[in-house]
């Protein structure tokens, strides 16, 4: 496997020169003392050394090696437990956490593209900070004073760990169907009993405790979702003086064998009347533990993201090296026996494919991380209103469409590879193994198009929907006449706007509707998506050198020739409607 280059450069044109982050930063008062241009580019550059660095060279042994199991106790792959003390030591783990219990406060616009990074270094080893960071989020939201003061300042540090425990044998996306149950204690918490299973990060050897947010139902609660309560329930409890004392009833009792992603230790947890902890309202802990949800299902998404840049550099490396046959063009390097396999057509179409898509995905990533910022930090009640709606919109296409993509990426640049992609000596078939998983876990990528259609689009009525649209709509109105991107993103955007309309109308006479036309109209959303920011993007490189302006602008017209496309049979798909799907009589499938 080719050796990982941090796209630093491509992200500092994103934040920079497309988002104008800095801008925002300064015109925020909870951010303008924390962040700013100087501070950023230390923490890009230092996150690219250390993901290159340390985090790369672990990945193909962390697949070879993969996690042990032995008498509940779990032992990482060699070397991640020095890797994770590095990442720790650095502020990683808190480095978008609360300043006031020791994290450094960094926006997620920034912090979105450590974990690029960091993914696309080793996604396996990426998993435990990311499931750390997410526990956090949730306790900082919803947890009492006395919990977050007691928990984050380890969690953040990187002492200590973090693990998400919702799934059940018989409940995955229906949580309401959970059976662990909580007891309440005369000392006013709780004992915790039940079955967990694909746990990440649930038992392991990197820190010294882990920190459980757990799903359960106390004695009367109501019957599905409106009964879920949360709870934290600590690996090692915890004494009033922060001191680790005996052992909680709580034990990994085996890990999954999976297709991919072996580093990452995925866990049956059996809680047998562990001691745990309130973390918000009673029936609550399904609305706290969404709190979270849209960084979490971002961060996902920025997982597909990771595995395809990859994916892309392995391949562009191995292009560039192997020779086989003449270009059709006639000879190219008469030096050599044949010509390098970049000069082939369909070879380069796969290339430029990766390419685009990777860098239409850091632009979309990174335009819904800053919505998400501006939700939390902009002083303008209506700015934050408009942006905690497109988040809403937004972070199942982002968790969707960038886990769909970073499949189809990985496979295409297994194919570059032609056979040496499909045995294990190059790397690239772990790349397809590894990612496969993001389009299940954190809600499968059908249950994320069901949420956009369903919820985002007909449960607000379309009015989650416009505010996409009319920032799109006003791009094209402030754009030149003789602008070549104009057109077609106007085709693209009409297409989606009707898709949009036929939907909303369509829902209401069929049930079936909404969910027969959510993958297509999902992927439509995301190719035209890309478009708007595509067509920001070439605008915003007429001002950088000369060599990086050419490049992103031929790679902006492959995508808006090549790609965009696209987006014709899938707007056709969702107008086909859901009468193709129930023809079938069921007996005869």
């Amino acid at each position: 496997m080719a050796d990982y280059t941090p796209p630093l450069r491509d992200i500092r044109f994103v934040l920079d020169a497309v988002l104008k982050v800095k801008d925002r930063w300064s015109q925020w008062p909870a951010l303008a003392e924390v962040v700013d241009g100087e501070t950023a580019d230390a923490i890009l550059e230092e996150a690219g050394k250390l993901c290159a660095q340390e985090l790369a060279p672990l990945n193909r042994n962390s697949d070879e090696e993969g996690c042990h199991w032995k008498d509940g106790e779990v032992t990482t792959p060699q070397g991640f437990r020095q890797a994770y003390q590095a990442f720790a030591e650095g502020g990683w783990v808190g480095v978008g956490g609360d300043p006031e219990y020791g994290g450094m406060g960094m926006p997620k616009v920034l912090t979105a593209q450590v974990e690029e990074m960091m993914h696309a270094s080793c996604l396996a080893f990426g998993l435990y900070p990311m499931l750390s960071a997410g526990a956090c989020l949730a306790l900082h939201a919803h947890g009492s004073a006395e919990l977050k003061q007691a928990y984050l300042p380890n969690l953040y540090s990187g002492q200590w760990a973090g693990s998400m425990c919702l799934t059940e044998p018989h409940a995955g996306t229906d949580l309401g169907l959970i059976r662990t149950r909580a007891e309440p204690q005369a000392d006013g918490s709780y004992r915790v009993t039940g079955t967990k299973i694909f746990i990440t990060a649930g038992e392991h050897d990197l820190t010294e405790n882990i920190i459980h947010l757990v799903l359960a139902k106390l004695p009367d609660a109501p019957a599905g979702s409106r009964g879920i309560s949360l709870f934290l329930v600590p690996k090692i409890l915890v004494d009033e003086a922060g001191a680790l004392g005996a052992r909680n009833a709580v034990a990994c009792g085996s890990l999954e064998h999976k297709m991919g992603i072996k580093g990452a230790a995925t866990c049956v947890m059996n809680f047998d009347g562990a001691v745990g902890y309130l973390v918000g309202e009673v029936n609550k802990g399904l609305a706290a533990m969404f709190t979270m949800m849209n960084y979490e299902r971002l961060g996902v998404g920025i997982q597909g993201l990771g595995s395809s840049e990859r994916s892309y550099q392995n391949a562009l490396a191995y292009a560039r090296e192997r020779l086989q046959s003449r270009s059709p063009a006639g000879i190219q390097q008469a030096a050599k026996n044949a010509d390098p396999i970049i000069v082939h057509p369909d070879v380069r179409r796969m290339l430029l494919t990766m390419k685009a898509l990777n860098e239409g995905g850091r632009l979309f990533s990174s335009y819904v991380a800053l919505q998400l910022d501006t939700a939390k930090y902009s002083p303008e009640p209506v700015e934050r209103e408009r942006a905690e709606a497109l988040v809403a919109l937004l972070t199942p296409v982002a968790k969707g469409f960038l886990t769909d993509l970073g499949l189809e990426l990985c496979v295409a640049g297994q194919q570059v590879f032609g056979g040496h992609g499909y045995i294990r000596e190059w790397g690239q078939e772990q790349l397809v193994r590894d990612v496969r998983i993001t389009q299940i876990y954190e809600g499968t990528n059908g249950i994320q198009a069901l949420d956009l259609v369903g919820r985002k689009l007909a449960g607000s009525r379309g009015a989650l929907y416009r505010p996409f649209s009319e920032e799109v709509h006003g791009y094209l109105a402030s754009l030149p006449a003789d602008n070549e991107f104009a057109a077609p993103l106007r085709q693209a955007l009409d297409q989606l706007d009707g898709a949009t309309e036929w939907l909303l109308q369509a829902g209401t006479t069929d049930p079936h509707e909404l969910g027969a036309a959510s993958v297509d109209y999902l992927h439509l959303f995301g190719y035209v998506a890309y478009a708007y920011l595509w067509a920001r993007a070439a605008a915003a490189a007429a001002d950088q050198e000369a060599s990086f302006a050419e490049a992103k602008l031929a790679t902006a017209r492959f995508y808006f020739a090549r790609l965009l496309p696209r987006t014709l049979s899938l707007a056709a798909a969702v107008r086909s409607g859901a009468q193709p799907l129930y023809a079938l009589a069921e007996e005869a499938f």
